[in-house]
């Protein structure tokens, strides 16, 4: 039986040995009406959805594997025109680790947002029975929302919750803070 291969189209020649990677792309995009992408999910994706629906994972984002265990404590929270998030991490097991200590926000109940937000982290190597102190500042930006009225980052007035943990469901550690309206500042 003799097989006859179709003619070569438009866009084999395009992707034939050693043409410029560029052309398919450009083969591609010719002529392709406009389109809009619509999200229905919005801003819950990933951990923020399964935080939102209070749904189980098997591994929490954030979760890593060690042979050893870490206890946090000391959750100080300063506050101005930024944060400063300071805590410790202390190894409790009998081997040396490295900790991915994270810092997330609950915005207030108004601001729409998903139940909490990553906004900083800091990776720690410890050995076995080590403390550490952690200090991490957090801009504002990490706190803000954008607000498509006027196109442009805000901050929402009200009370915020910061979360420290080694994963995004395992935060021992909580502090809440407010956000004033008229000077901005954060206390």
């Amino acid at each position: 039986m003799l097989v006859i291969p179709p003619p070569a189209s438009d866009i084999d020649s395009i992707f034939a040995s050693g043409a410029d990677l560029s052309d398919p792309m450009k083969f591609l995009a010719k002529g392709l009406p406009p389109f809009q992408i619509h999200y229905d999910e919005r801003l819950e994706v990933g951990y923020k959805w399964y935080d939102a629906e209070r749904k189980d994972t098997l591994f929490p984002f954030g979760f890593g594997v060690s042979y050893t265990g870490y206890e946090y404590s000391g959750l100080r929270v300063r506050t101005g025109k930024a944060l400063q998030v300071s805590f410790t991490v202390r190894n409790t097991g009998p081997r040396a680790g490295t900790e991915v200590a994270q810092v997330y926000a609950s915005l207030p109940a108004s601001a729409g947002e998903p139940p909490k937000r990553l906004i900083g982290w800091a990776r720690v190597a410890l050995a076995a029975g080590e403390s550490k102190p952690i200090a991490l500042g957090i801009n504002r930006d990490r706190l803000s929302i954008f607000d498509a009225q006027s196109d442009g980052w805000k901050l929402v007035t009200g009370g915020y919750r910061i979360l420290v943990g080694s994963s995004s469901r395992n935060l021992p550690l909580s502090a809440d803070v407010t956000l004033h309206r008229f000077t901005g500042d954060i206390r």
